[in-house]
């Protein structure tokens, strides 16, 4: 792990993987430990990835002030880490929820930004959401699962507002496109790597400006990378076809049998579409 210091003083921490040019790499949750991310199924092998513990997570620190968990507070963060790392420009992959602060760091910097890939995308930076019937296409979609029955009457008392702890255990299978050992793993690990205070600061009033945050994107030269899986739960195909909508000239992929961790159900089909779309845009001069 290295670290760097934020404007706030705050000391965060990356780690870093692999080889070739560096790609930022923003961990989801929200305000999760980035280590759920691992190497992204291999990704390493084309780009060095800059792998961010978001403040509060993993190594990073924790900050004096809370509110700077909130989304678009740690933008600062994001351009802390271009300054330290010596870029004139980033590369940046967004996970998730960490999909939010991408399109945010776009919003306050664009000219920082040159290729962008936001993988199972939270859309709450610009002011998206997945309705039920689309969240339903992907639930159906699982029905003949052994595991399905379970599950969707977890997902059932969650919409209802009775949502427990066993319930988000039980509803685990739909974000992964194969609910087998390694899914499982992957799965047991997430208590221990999220700040559930943090992740309540994340999403606080102000943290999201959604006019400007689409005005931006739509203004945006540099590729855009929209990839999420077929049967993602918490970013359903039709919500990020909806996302690619707003950005001209955005490259949408469904990776086929895949939730909401594409790497860990099919390492290669995620890393294949990432690295050419990587490898394809390299050198590419703003439009």
């Amino acid at each position: 792990m290295t670290t760097f210091v934020a404007p706030d003083g705050t000391t965060l921490a990356y780690r870093t993987v692999g080889v070739g040019d560096p790609l930022v790499c923003l961990p989801g949750g929200p305000m999760r430990d980035s280590a759920y991310l691992d190497d992204l199924g291999g990704l390493g092998a084309h780009r060095t990835l800059v792998i961010l513990d978001p403040r509060g997570t993993g190594r990073s620190a924790v900050p004096a002030d809370v509110s700077t968990y909130r989304c678009d507070r740690m933008v600062d963060d994001v351009e802390a880490l271009r300054v330290h790392l010596g870029l004139d420009r980033l590369d940046v992959l967004g996970h998730s929820a960490g999909a939010n602060l991408a399109m945010q760091y776009v919003t306050r910097h664009p000219e920082r930004v040159d290729r962008l890939a936001l993988v199972n995308p939270s859309t709450r930076a610009v002011g998206l959401t997945a309705t039920a019937a689309l969240r339903e296409e992907v639930t159906r979609a699982r029905a003949a699962e052994p595991w399905f029955p379970v599950a969707a009457a977890a997902l059932d008392s969650m919409v209802a507002g009775r949502s427990s702890p066993d319930a988000w255990q039980a509803i685990g299978p739909f974000f992964y496109g194969r609910w087998g050992p390694s899914a499982q793993a992957h799965q047991a690990a997430e208590a221990g790597q999220r700040n559930d205070e943090a992740a309540q600061i994340f999403a606080a009033d102000g943290a999201f400006d959604p006019p400007a945050t689409r005005a931006a994107l739509a203004a945006h030269r540099g590729p855009v990378l929209l990839l999420t899986g077929e049967v993602d739960l918490g970013a359903p195909p039709g919500l990020i076809a909806q996302l690619a909508e707003l950005i001209p000239h955005a490259e949408l992929v469904v990776q086929a049998g895949a939730g909401h961790y594409p790497w860990v159900d099919d390492a290669e089909a995620f890393t294949v579409p990432v690295a050419a779309f990587l490898s394809l845009h390299r050198g590419e001069t703003r439009r």
